[in-house]
C-alpha cells in the first residue's frame, strides 16, 4: 500500500501521462509551407492553381457566430460553431452563376452575390428581400445554410433557408425580387436544422424537401429551460433533432410525410445527399451523423428503409460532417465521401470514401486511406471536381473547428467529458469551460489531386490554398464561364473566400445544363454518364450536397488534352433515358428532356 505522502507524486505522474499526447500533438502539428512553388511552376507541375480573389471580386463578407443562451457561455465557441453556408444558382437566369451566403449572428444579414459578368459580384440581398433572416430579438432563429430549387417549376430558382429556428422559403419572382412564402408552405414551426436538400423522392415531377435536425426541435437555444441539450453519447447518440420529409403538394404547400415514408431517425445529422445510388429510379438518402453512424435510407418507390449496416457504411460510429458524391475511379458508379475527425495522437476516426462493389446488392468498401484521402484533420465540407480538367475527379476539403489561443488546447478537457456516462455528457453544465482555448484550430486545408490510377496526392499549399480559417462549407462552380471549376469556401467567424481556378492551357471540358419537362424543371436527380476515350464517368445533379453547401447545377466534366467523345447517356428523374452523340466540347450543352409528341419550349 502506498503512503498518503506519495499520492501527490502519483497524481502528477498520471496527469503528465494524460497530457503527453497533447504535447506531442503540438510538436507534430502541420506547418504552413513557406516554400510553395511559383504560380507558373504550380500550373506546369500540377495542371492548375488557385488564386484567392474575394476582395478583388467585390466579395467582402465575414461570418458571425450565433450568441446563444447565457447558460452555454462556458462552451459557447464550441456549441455555436455552425452556420457558415454557401449555395450556388443562376437566380436571374442570365447564364452566370450567383451565390448566397449565410450569416448566423443575431441581427446580421445574409448575402446574395449577383454575378456582374466582369469578374466581380454585387450583394443584392437587401434589395431582393433575402438579407434580414437573423432578426433581433431572436424570434425565428438564425441561418445555418440554404439551398436553391424551383419548387413550382416556373423556371426560376427559389430559395430555402434553414435555421436553428423557423425554416424560410422565398419564391423567386422572375429574377426581380423574392417573396417570403413560408407561411403558405406549411413548414415546421421550429427546426434546429443543419442541413436541407431538394429531391423528388416520389418522382411526381415536383421538388420535395428533406430537412435534417441537429438539436431537438423542442429546444430554443436562446431560451433554455435547462442545459440538458447535448448528445447522450459520443458514439451512439439518438437524442438529436428529428428529420422531415416534406412532400410538395403542387399548390405552394408541403405535407409532412416523414413517418409515412419511414424516415424515423433522431441522430445528430450534419449533412445529407440524395441520388439514385441503387439504380432503382428513385433517390436514396445518405445522412452523415455526428456522434454516431452514417445512415443510408433506401428508397423503395417512396417508402424508405435504413440499410446502412448491411451496405457497410453504417457500421462504425464516427463524427460525420460531410456527404458528397464522386465517380473517382471513372467506373460509372459514384463513391460517397463522409468526413470525420482526425487529430494526431488523440482521435483517429479518419474520413471515409465508400466505393461501391459490383453486383446487384449495394455494398461499399472504405477506400479513403488506400487512396490517400483519409486524413483531413477536423474535417467539414468537401467537394469533388475536376480542377485540372484531366478527366479525373479531384477533391477539395476544408477543416478546423475552433481557432483560439494557439498555446492552449481544449483536447484534454474534451477527452474528460467524452469518457463520462450518458447523463453527464447530455448536460452542457458538465462540459469543461473552453474559454479562449483552441480545439483543432488553424488547420491546413486539403486539395487532393487524383492521379487517375487509384490514388490522390495532397497539394493544397503548392496550388495556392494556404488559409488557416475554420472552414465549413465548400461549393464548386464555374463562376466566370471559362470552363473551369472555381471554389467558394465559407468559414466560421471568418471571411468568405473565392478561389479562382487557373488551368493549364489545352485541357478540354464539357458542361451539361439540364431542364426537365416531365421531370422537375431543375432536373434534380438526373444521372449523366459521359463516354470518351474508352472510359466513362457518371455524375448526379443533386439538390445540395457537402456540408451546408450546394454546387452549380451545371454538370462539369474535364476531358483531358485530346478527347474523343463517344456519347452521353442521361437518365432523367422521370425514368426517361436520352442518348446524345452530337455534343460540343468546350461548351455548355443545354439539354431539355424530350417528351413524346410535345413541342420544344424556350
Amino acid at each position: 500500500m502506498h503512503s498518503s505522502k506519495n499520492r501527490p507524486l502519483v497524481v502528477l505522474i498520471f496527469i503528465a501521462l494524460l497530457a503527453l499526447p497533447f504535447i506531442l500533438q503540438r510538436r507534430d502539428a502541420p506547418h504552413q509551407n513557406s516554400e510553395a512553388p511559383s504560380d507558373a511552376t504550380a500550373l506546369e507541375r500540377y495542371g492548375f492553381r488557385f488564386e484567392e480573389v474575394s476582395k478583388a471580386s467585390g466579395v467582402d463578407f465575414t461570418h458571425s457566430a450565433p450568441q446563444l443562451d447565457a447558460k452555454l457561455d462556458h462552451i459557447m465557441t464550441q456549441v455555436a460553431s455552425m452556420g457558415a453556408g454557401v449555395a450556388v444558382a443562376d437566380f436571374d437566369r442570365d447564364g452566370w452563376n450567383d451565390f448566397y451566403a449565410t450569416d448566423s449572428g443575431t441581427g446580421t444579414k445574409n448575402r446574395l452575390y449577383r454575378n456582374k459578368h466582369d469578374g466581380t459580384f454585387e450583394d443584392v440581398a437587401t434589395r431582393f428581400g433575402v438579407a434580414d433572416l437573423n432578426a433581433r430579438p431572436v424570434e425565428l432563429g438564425v441561418s445555418m445554410g440554404a439551398v436553391w430549387g424551383d419548387y413550382d417549376n416556373d423556371g426560376w430558382e427559389d430559395l430555402l433557408v434553414y435555421r436553428w429556428g423557423k425554416p424560410a422559403l422565398f419564391h423567386n419572382d422572375g429574377g426581380k425580387k423574392f417573396t417570403d412564402v413560408s407561411a403558405k408552405a406549411n413548414f415546421p414551426a421550429w427546426v434546429n436544422a443543419n442541413n436541407a436538400i431538394w429531391l423528388d423522392y416520389d418522382r411526381d415531377g415536383r421538388l420535395d424537401v428533406f430537412l435534417a435536425g441537429y438539436f431537438p426541435e423542442t429546444i430554443n437555444l436562446w431560451k433554455l429551460r435547462d442545459t440538458r441539450i447535448m448528445p447522450d453519447s459520443f458514439e451512439y447518440a439518438q437524442n438529436g433533432g428529428r428529420k422531415y420529409l416534406l412532400r410538395n403538394r403542387g399548390d405552394g404547400s408541403f405535407e409532412d410525410v416523414t413517418a409515412k415514408a419511414g424516415l424515423d431517425s433522431r441522430r445528430w445529422a450534419l449533412a445529407a445527399v440524395a441520388a439514385d445510388l441503387r439504380g432503382t429510379g428513385y433517390p436514396d438518402i445518405v445522412i452523415a451523423n455526428d456522434y454516431g453512424v452514417t445512415e443510408y435510407f433506401a428508397n423503395d418507390k417512396g417508402r424508405f428503409r435504413e440499410i446502412g449496416k448491411q451496405t457497410g457504411i453504417g457500421f462504425a460510429p464516427k463524427s460525420g460532417m460531410n456527404a458528397s458524391l464522386g465517380d473517382v475511379m471513372n467506373s460509372g458508379t459514384p463513391a460517397i465521401y463522409i468526413s470525420n475527425i482526425t487529430e494526431p495522437n488523440t482521435l483517429n476516426q479518419r474520413n471515409n470514401l465508400w466505393v461501391p462493389r459490383d453486383g446487384e446488392n449495394v455494398r461499399y468498401d472504405n477506400m479513403a486511406d488506400a487512396m490517400g484521402i483519409g486524413d483531413g484533420g477536423w474535417s467539414f465540407g468537401a467537394q469533388f471536381g475536376d480542377f485540372d480538367n484531366d478527366g479525373a475527379l479531384d477533391l477539395y476539403l476544408t477543416n478546423g473547428y475552433v481557432s483560439g489561443d494557439r498555446k492552449a488546447t481544449y483536447w484534454y478537457d474534451y477527452s474528460k467529458i467524452t469518457g463520462a456516462n450518458s447523463a453527464i455528457i447530455a448536460d452542457a453544465k458538465n462540459w469543461p469551460p473552453i474559454g479562449t482555448m483552441s480545439l483543432s484550430g488553424y488547420q491546413s486545408k486539403r486539395v487532393w489531386k487524383n492521379d487517375g490510377k487509384g490514388a490522390f496526392n495532397e497539394i493544397a499549399q503548392q496550388v495556392g490554398v494556404r488559409d488557416l480559417f475554420d472552414g465549413r462549407a465548400v461549393a464548386v462552380a464555374d463562376l466566370w464561364n471559362r470552363g473551369v471549376l472555381d471554389v467558394i469556401v465559407a468559414n466560421q467567424k471568418g471571411p468568405l473566400l473565392l478561389y479562382k481556378n487557373h488551368v493549364k492551357p489545352g485541357q478540354k471540358w464539357i458542361q451539361f445544363a439540364l431542364k426537365g419537362r416531365v421531370s422537375n424543371r431543375d432536373a434534380v436527380g438526373a444521372r449523366v454518364t459521359l463516354f470518351w476515350n474508352g472510359q466513362k464517368q457518371t455524375q448526379f445533379l443533386t439538390g445540395g450536397e457537402g456540408f451546408c453547401a450546394q454546387n452549380q447545377k451545371r454538370l462539369h466534366f474535364g476531358l483531358g488534352a485530346a478527347p474523343k467523345l463517344e456519347k452521353a447517356v442521361i437518365r432523367w428523374p422521370s425514368g426517361a433515358n436520352s442518348t446524345l452523340t452530337d455534343l460540343k466540347i468546350d461548351r455548355i450543352n443545354r439539354i431539355e428532356e424530350r417528351v413524346e409528341g410535345a413541342k420544344p419550349t424556350a
